[in-house]
């Protein structure tokens, strides 16, 4: 049996859920090899659940709109008009976008945000100013289970209901954390994160120094070195969150690679980082 027979085989029936942006959102023919790996691991029996972002859309749409962008510790302020324009673009452009692209590829989708059906509940986070930006607290994972059950790929974009006093209101999440909270709640077999970047690298100048597996429990001393930093410090954090939750492995592999999530899983080519307990 192949490397790609024993995992296709090890992963037949279970969960992975997929956080999918960045450039592989952008061009053409990176997206067309996401929607095909999706659309090829949905085929094989395995449980495929896509969670998308959309930050260059948004930042696009805010620019026409004349408005600035503004970020707290990485995470996009949200005021009430910001707050419109990410639902519009994420939930009625992104999302649609991205099931209609499954479909042509032959694959069955269906799309909604954590509005629908309350799937992502959320309170407002009230540790710093950031306007309507929310942390999930609860995911109604019985909503994703019966978009699987039926054939299709749940494709999920981040703006969930609020709750106390936002109850609701549509509060704006970070991508990277609503796919966590998916992943956990699903008890998935794997969370992966598509980012622009080849994974967790010891030395950022160096791009032959890349960590190919690392415990969660390394995290922490990563951080305190100086490897894992910036914008890797919430992706670790978010992988970390989902496999205390039970998930059994995560991932951050880079997006700009063509076919890298089929790589990933089914091959024993080194491509991103592998994070377990």
């Amino acid at each position: 049996m192949t490397v790609h027979e024993e995992r296709t085989a090890a992963l037949k029936g279970k969960t992975i859920v997929v956080k999918y942006g960045g450039n592989a959102m952008i061009h053409e023919d990176l997206k067309a090899a996401v929607i095909e790996d999706v659309v090829r691991i949905s085929g094989m029996g395995i449980h495929a659940v896509l969670v998308h972002g959309g930050g260059p859309e948004i930042e696009s749409m805010l620019k026409k709109t004349g408005k600035e962008s503004r970020f707290v510790n990485g995470l996009r302020y949200t005021d009430e008009e910001t707050m419109e324009i990410v639902q519009m673009v994420l939930c009625g452009k992104v999302n649609k976008d991205i099931v209609a692209l499954i479909q042509r590829a032959g694959g069955r989708a269906l799309g909604l945000c954590g509005l629908d059906g309350a799937l992502l509940r959320a309170r407002r986070i009230r540790s710093e100013d950031l306007g309507l930006v929310g942390e999930v607290e609860k995911v109604e994972s019985g909503v994703i289970r019966g978009i699987l059950d039926s054939g299709s790929i749940p494709v999920l974009s981040s703006v969930a209901y609020g709750m106390g006093d936002d109850e609701g209101h549509a509060l704006n999440v970070n991508a990277d954390t609503a796919a966590a909270c998916i992943a956990a709640a699903m008890g998935a077999e794997e969370l992966v994160l598509m980012t622009d970047v080849q994974g967790i690298l010891r030395d950022v100048r160096d791009q032959d120094s890349l960590i190919k597996t690392v415990k969660a429990g390394e995290l922490e001393g990563l951080k305190k070195q100086g490897i894992v930093s910036k914008g890797m410090i919430p992706k670790t954090d978010c992988c970390r969150l989902a496999l205390e939750a039970g998930v059994k492995k995560a991932r951050i592999i880079d997006g700009r690679v063509k076919h890298s999530l089929l790589t990933a899983l089914f091959t024993d080519e080194s491509i991103g980082t592998k994070i377990e307990n």
